[in-house]
């Protein structure tokens, strides 16, 4: 096998192999895309390098006119004084009405986007996680989030084995 063929074959493994489910959390149903974009801003997050020293995050989803979905996270450095900005785009992996997608914010390398709990009455409040218990996100539509739901959502992550006493919570 051509050293060109293993490295094709390596990077279809990784572009693929991120985009699995944590054991025991599946997407939610009923997902309705059009309810969801919008901007929603990060209430919690296990700690990444990509979003270490960040304040003020948000997400901003919006229709691309590929049937994707345009994707804007934006943080405040706090130490650099400055915003920053990564902008990716998503699709979704299976049917639009599960809440299970594919994110990426580089080139042909797709992450899984889980979101594992919704507020489907009024979309206000999501959490969502990647494909393990290393990735999780407590998302609202308003910079805080009512204490009776966020002690709910760290019950299911907790019950899933996501580590939610390493929980960062994002200040607005």
């Amino acid at each position: 096998m051509s050293n060109r063929l293993i490295a094709l074959i390596a990077v279809a493994a990784l572009a693929t192999g991120c985009t699995g489910l944590p054991a025991g959390v599946e997407p939610v149903g009923d997902f309705e895309p059009e309810r969801y974009l919008g901007t929603w801003y990060e209430i919690a997050r296990l700690d990444h390098p990509f979003e270490r020293g960040l304040e003020r995050i948000t997400a901003t989803y919006a229709r691309r006119d590929d049937g994707g979905i345009r994707v804007l996270n934006r943080g405040y450095d706090v130490q650099g004084g400055t915003w920053r900005e990564a902008e990716g785009k998503a699709y979704f992996i299976g049917s639009p009405d599960v809440g299970r997608l594919k994110v990426s914010f580089f080139g042909p390398f797709y992450g899984s986007y889980n979101v594992m709990a919704l507020d489907q009455e009024g979309y206000q409040w999501a959490m969502v996680c990647g494909p393990d218990t290393d990735y999780l996100w407590i998302l609202s539509r308003e910079p805080k989030l009512p204490e009776a739901v966020l002690e709910r959502l760290l019950a299911l992550a907790s019950a899933r084995g996501f580590e939610t006493d390493k929980l960062i919570y994002v200040e607005h």
